[in-house]
Order: structure tokens, then sequence, then C-alpha cells
């Protein structure tokens, strides 16, 4: 994959997360910042966000969402064998 290519690829993965982002806001926004680790401020700005401001914000060469998983035991929960997903899902869903 050539460098422009990894930065067409973030850029693409930021206006994705942005358009998601406002979804589950306007959906639940008390549930929406609570998945997305969002304070009410960021969120007020992120659904106050036009359509080219998001474009215009995706172009970032960084990506504006990031993993939350500070701790093994969470993705350990997430990545086990199909059959203890019930439980693998139910321990990371209590975790987070």
């Amino acid at each position: 994959m050539s460098a422009q290519e990894t930065v067409d690829s973030i850029q693409e993965i930021n206006l994705s997360y942005l358009r998601l982002t406002q979804r589950m806001l306007q959906g639940d926004r008390v549930l929406g910042m609570s998945r997305l680790g969002l304070s009410e401020q960021i969120a007020d700005l992120l659904l106050s966000l036009t359509s080219a401001q998001m474009i215009k914000f995706a172009a970032a060469n960084q990506l504006l969402c990031l993993f939350r998983f500070k701790d093994q035991t969470i993705l350990g929960a997430l990545t086990k064998s199909a059959t203890h997903a019930d439980v693998a899902l139910t321990g990371a869903a209590t975790l987070l």
C-alpha cells in the first residue's frame, strides 16, 4: 500500500466515523456519548458540523477515532473462540 493509499484510507475512515458519530448522537445522545467516550461539549460540536465541515475535518492525515482498549482483558474477551462468544461479549460489555 502506498503512502497516498494510506492517507486516502485514513480520510475515508475519518468521514465514516464522523457520520456514524452524528447518527449515534442524534439517535440517543447519552448512549452515543457513552459509547464514543465523548464529553457534552465535543458531542455538541460534532452534532453542529455541516457536511462540508465534516469533509474538511476528515481530510486530516491522522485518525480521528482511537481504540479504547486500554486493558488486555477487554480485547482478549472479544477475541475468544465463537463457542465462548456470548460470555466474551457479556464480559467485554461489563468491563466497558
